[in-house]
């Protein structure tokens, strides 16, 4: 039986929680990175060497049989130039695309979905114009290179203008409406080589300083809605040719779904589905990349997820619980850097409260599991 190997750029936990899902299927992982301590190199061989290296590049494509990434700021140069010696997916043109905040949601828009107003803004008369007809408060965010809240600066005064330019000027921006939105939704989907597509139940978000906080799925949402999302994201994979698991942001506003960013990748909101679905992000990613058949995206429990951002939690009040799943990324702590997630999964939404509450008082955790209770309390309702 033919055993492939998958190449990875980046070797952060997404790379990670794809080598630990795709072993159980017999596939071998190579990963190259710049950090020569990246955490994914403590599950599969770790390749340490520049992204733009192309003596390293050309001796990592002959070594594996398709390549991937799990991230999307791996330049689209290097992808490219791997392209011509080995299948990558997904397409270097999804990553490009989904590296400029621009051209992502001129696309959006292309394809008939709603975004929050926005503007290109290149020079400081420019923002000041962009700012004149949008309105505030709004964003002004780089085009390129930022996550996770980083290269963004919130406008919610005329008196923040030359502040904003100040911090971010010099580079490609863009300026976006601010959305006071009632909730942020993502969905994660997945699409094969043969063509087929598949996307998991919608997914509630609560984020924290630009970081994703919580996560809750199955989300309560009329049919219209999940019809909406699932829609859409089949309509742009299939613009960008795109291969394997990727995720949509949406904000909802005033019963509108507004499209906020692509992740052209596994991404945080889909951890639930290692527990949580019938086949996680992470194989079903796998299995698309390497031509395989894709498994059911379906949820076999209500979940949730909460993760660990700067250090970690006490392990053991996770695993006492019965519903508790623990996520260690093997990383050491410091500020703002994702160490590791839980997983609640429970037969129904009540069970899945039951145990969120309980684990938020073990963990002193009692904030970041509010807005889920709420959720749950909410979804409770809408069904009696």
């Amino acid at each position: 039986m033919n055993r492939p190997t998958v190449g990875i750029l980046g070797g952060g936990q997404l790379a990670r929680m794809m080598a630990l899902c795709g072993a159980a299927l017999g596939v071998r992982f190579r990963i190259m990175d710049t950090a020569a301590d990246a955490c994914a190199g403590q599950v599969a061989e770790l390749v340490h060497a520049d992204f733009t290296d192309r003596e390293a590049l050309a001796a990592f494509a002959a070594s594996v049989d398709v390549v991937t990434f799990d991230f999307e700021n791996v330049p689209a140069a290097s992808a490219e130039y791997l392209a011509e010696h080995v299948p990558v997916f997904p397409n270097p043109r999804a990553l490009a695309l989904a590296q400029d905040r621009l051209e992502e949601k001129r696309l959006f828009r292309s394809l008939g979905m709603d975004t929050p107003a926005f503007e290109a803004v290149d020079s400081r008369d420019g923002l000041a114009g962009a700012v004149a007809r949008i309105g505030l408060p709004a964003i002004l965010k780089t085009r390129r290179l930022g996550y996770d809240g980083k290269g963004q600066f919130r406008l919610r005064s005329p008196g923040d203008v030359d502040a904003a330019w100040d911090a971010l000027g010099g580079v490609p921006l863009i300026l976006e409406q601010f959305v006071p939105f009632e909730r942020e939704l993502s969905v994660v989907a997945v699409r094969a080589r043969s063509g087929a597509f598949a996307a998991y139940p919608l997914t509630r978000n609560w984020h924290a300083d630009g970081i994703l906080s919580a996560s809750l799925s199955p989300v309560a949402a009329s049919t219209g809605i999940e019809q909406e999302v699932d829609a859409f994201a089949r309509r742009l994979a299939e613009s960008l040719d795109y291969v394997g698991t990727f995720a949509v942001e949406f904000f909802q506003h005033q019963g509108r779904l507004l499209a906020n960013e692509m992740a052209p990748r596994v991404h945080n909101s889909g951890h639930w589905t290692i527990e949580g679905a019938e086949t996680s992000q992470f194989e079903n990613h796998v299995r698309a990349v390497l031509g395989w058949p894709l498994g059911g995206t379906g949820a076999r429990a209500s979940a949730a997820m909460l993760n660990w951002i700067g250090s970690l939690p006490e392990r053991d009040a996770v695993l006492s619980s019965r519903e508790g799943h623990w996520h260690d990324y093997g990383k050491s702590a410091r500020a703002g850097r994702k160490v590791g997630h839980a997983t609640c999964v429970a037969a129904d939404a009540r069970t899945l409260a039951y145990a969120l509450a309980a684990l938020g008082v073990a963990l002193d955790r009692e904030g970041q599991v509010a807005p889920l209770l709420a959720a749950l309390g909410e979804g409770a309702e809408r069904a009696a």
